[in-house]
């Protein structure tokens, strides 16, 4: 299954991401024949969070966001946990690029506690959008209209809830990137 060769996916992560949310989208954008780059606040490697702990994978960083192109990417992917997406928010740098990506009307795809960033860069008002329960609020007081479902999408914005929407969120990424949404709405 190679339908997204040639595709080249970021996925935006710093320590403290939600070891399924980080490696099962970038384990089957892979398999679908996209190229994933790790980017990060800093250079080397980042820790997961797997159930109470630390105990998660660590992965390399390939870029760090200050070095990263938006228009290099197909499409940016940003894994949930608590910690992961509360310490991208804090980060200019991070939220910059966020907003800069989301701008280009491709394809930006956040699960779990990750909308936090995207409520951060200002794009949640007016979008519908999901996230984990316990962060609905935020959601709404951000302006979006919040839905309980495994993915929703706005244009080219894909939320999903949690690692059980895993699945439907990584088949929704692949949708959207081989659709080209961004593409047709540019032109229009």
């Amino acid at each position: 299954m190679n339908e997204l060769n040639g595709k080249k996916i970021a996925i935006l992560a710093t320590d403290g991401y939600e070891e399924s949310e980080l490696m099962v989208p970038k384990e089957t954008l892979a398999e679908a024949g996209a190229e994933i780059e790790i980017i990060s606040l800093e250079k080397g490697e980042i820790k997961g969070w797997k159930g109470k702990d630390w105990s998660g994978n660590t992965v390399s960083v390939d870029k760090t966001v200050d070095e990263a192109k938006v228009e290099d990417y197909a499409a940016l992917v940003i894994p949930g946990g608590q910690i992961n997406p509360d310490l991208l928010r804090a980060n200019e740098t991070a939220v910059n690029f966020v907003r800069d990506f989301f701008d280009t009307k491709k394809t930006l795809a956040a699960i779990c506690h990750a909308p936090w960033v995207l409520i951060e860069a200002g794009l949640a008002e007016g979008r519908e959008m999901t996230s984990y329960h316990s962060i609905a609020t935020d959601v709404k007081n951000a302006g979006a209209k919040w839905v309980d479902k495994k993915v929703a999408v706005h244009q080219a914005l894909i939320t999903s809830r949690n690692p059980d929407d895993l699945p439907a969120f990584c088949d929704k990424i692949i949708e959207e990137v081989l659709e080209g949404r961004h593409e047709k709405r540019q032109a229009a």
